[in-house]
C-alpha cells in the first residue's frame, strides 16, 4: 500500500463507499441500532462483529473521525469525547489509582490545572507540579508512586516547549505512561506518539474543528486494547460521548487542516516578530523566535510553531489594550478561523492563584492572541492601533 500525505488521509482516510453514492458520509443521526437476531446480539456484544449497539459505544460517524485523527497522530486506535476535558479526566483516570502520583508541567490549560488540584487530590491521587522545560527536574522526583508524566507542548498560555522524546525516554526508564495535550500543535505540526509518548489528547474543539462551532475531544494511543479499555471501561461508564453531529463537523474540519495550520502558523510568525520589535512591548512568548527558550526543540519536534502568541505589555493595562481592538475579539477558546485575544488569569486561568501566578510562567499582564486567517496586515493593523 502507498502511503499517503496528510492532507490526503485527512479527507479520504480508509476510505469507504458512502451509502447512495454520497461524497460525504452520512451522520448516523440515532441513539441505537437493530439486531437481526439473538446471535446478532451475541457477535456484536462479543467483539465477534464490529456492528453497533449504542451510540454511547460506538456509531459509523463517530468511528470515522476516531479512523482519522488515529491514522493522522501516528496511532492504532482512538477514543472520542464529548469535551477535551472529558478526554484529559478520562484518560487520566483511567491511568491512575487512589495512592498513584502524576507529575505535571506547571503550566496548563486553566481547568486541566483545577481538575489535577482539586478534584484528582481528592480521590487520593498525588499530584506534583514542575517545570518540565528543564529536564533534570525529573530526576529530582524520588517518589516510587509515579504513574503518569502529563504536559501540553506548547503549553497554554506561556508557549512553553517540553522535549518530548527525553521526557518519554525517562518514563519509560521507570514504566511512567506519558500522556500530552497536543492542542495547540494538531497532529499536523506535531506527533507525540512518533516521539514516544504514550497517549494524545486534544481539545477538538480548537484547531481540528476551526470553526468555533463544535466542543469536543479525542485521545489517540499506539497501544489498541488500551484504546478499548479506556472506551468501554471509562468512557462509556462516565458517559462523556461525542455527538454524530459534531463528529460529522470534526470530519469537515480536519479536511482543511494542513492548510488552516500553515496560515494560522504563517501569520502568527508575522505577529510575533512585529510585537517582538514593538517599544510598547516588554516580552513575547511564541517558540518560532530564535530568542525563546528551547525555540531549538520545538524546530525538532514541530513542522511549523503554531497559531498562538503571548505577551505582556511594557505600559498601559490588559483592558485598555483588549477593549481599543476592532477586528480581534474578545473570547476564550482558540483555533478558529477569526483572531480572538483574552487575558489568561482573568479568563481561561482564573482558577491559578493570582499570587502565585509567575511561579506557573505567567503573569497578570499576559495577553494571549489565536491568530486566525485573515489577512496578517489588517491583523497587525488593529493590534498595532490598540498599542497606542
Amino acid at each position: 500500500m502507498i502511503k499517503k500525505g496528510f492532507s490526503t488521509n485527512a479527507i479520504h482516510g480508509l476510505h469507504k463507499n458512502n451509502p447512495c453514492n454520497a461524497l460525504n458520509s452520512p451522520i448516523f443521526q440515532t441513539s441505537t441500532f437493530v439486531f437481526n437476531n439473538l446471535q446478532h446480539v451475541e457477535d456484536v456484544m462479543s467483539f465477534k462483529s464490529s456492528d453497533y449497539v449504542y451510540t454511547r459505544g460506538n456509531n459509523p460517524t463517530l468511528r470515522e473521525f476516531e479512523e482519522k485523527i488515529s491514522i493522522l497522530e501516528g496511532g492504532k486506535a482512538a477514543v472520542a469525547f464529548a469535551s477535551g476535558m472529558a478526554a484529559i479526566s478520562t484518560t487520566l483516570l483511567s491511568l491512575l489509582k487512589p495512592g498513584d502520583t502524576v507529575v505535571m508541567h506547571r503550566t496548563l490549560y486553566g481547568s486541566a490545572y483545577t481538575f489535577a488540584k482539586n478534584i484528582l487530590t481528592r480521590y487520593g491521587i498525588n499530584v506534583i507540579f514542575t517545570d518540565l522545560t528543564e529536564i533534570s527536574n525529573l530526576y529530582k522526583i524520588e517518589e516510587s508512586s509515579v504513574k503518569v508524566i502529563y504536559f501540553e507542548t506548547p503549553s497554554n498560555p506561556n508557549l512553553d516547549i517540553i522535549d518530548i522524546a527525553k521526557v518519554s525516554e525517562f518514563a519509560k526508564t521507570k514504566e511512567i505512561k506519558v500522556v500530552i495535550d497536543n492542542t495547540f500543535a494538531t497532529p499536523y505540526l506535531q506527533n507525540p506518539l512518533k516521539f514516544g509518548a504514550d497517549v494524545v489528547v486534544h481539545s477538538a474543539t480548537k484547531y481540528i474543528c476551526g470553526h468555533g462551532d463544535v466542543v469536543g475531544g479525542v485521545a489517540v494511543s499506539g497501544d489498541e486494547s488500551y484504546i478499548n479499555e479506556l472506551k468501554f471501561g471509562y468512557m462509556c461508564e462516565f458517559g462523556g460521548v461525542m455527538s454524530p453531529f459534531d463528529a460529522w463537523l470534526l470530519l469537515r474540519g480536519l479536511k482543511t487542516l494542513s492548510i488552516r495550520m500553515e496560515k494560522h502558523s504563517e501569520n502568527a510568525m508575522k505577529i510575533a516578530e512585529f510585537l517582538d520589535n514593538h517599544k510598547n512591548v516588554e516580552k513575547v512568548y511564541y517558540p518560532g523566535l530564535s530568542s525563546f527558550k528551547n525555540h531549538g526543540i520545538a524546530a525538532s519536534q514541530m513542522k511549523l510553531f503554531g497559531g498562538i502568541i503571548s505577551f505582556e505589555l511594557k505600559k498601559g493595562s490588559t483592558s485598555e489594550f483588549v477593549e481599543k481592538l476592532k477586528l480581534l475579539k474578545l473570547a476564550v477558546s482558540l483555533g478558529d478561523c477569526e483572531s480572538l485575544v483574552q487575558v489568561p488569569a482573568l479568563m481561561t486561568h482564573r482558577g491559578y492563584e493570582r499570587t502565585e501566578l509567575e511561579n506557573f510562567g505567567f503573569t497578570e499582564k499576559m495577553i494571549r492572541i489565536s491568530a486566525g486567517i485573515e489577512d496578517v496586515s489588517d491583523i497587525i493593523e488593529d493590534i498595532e492601533n490598540a498599542l497606542i
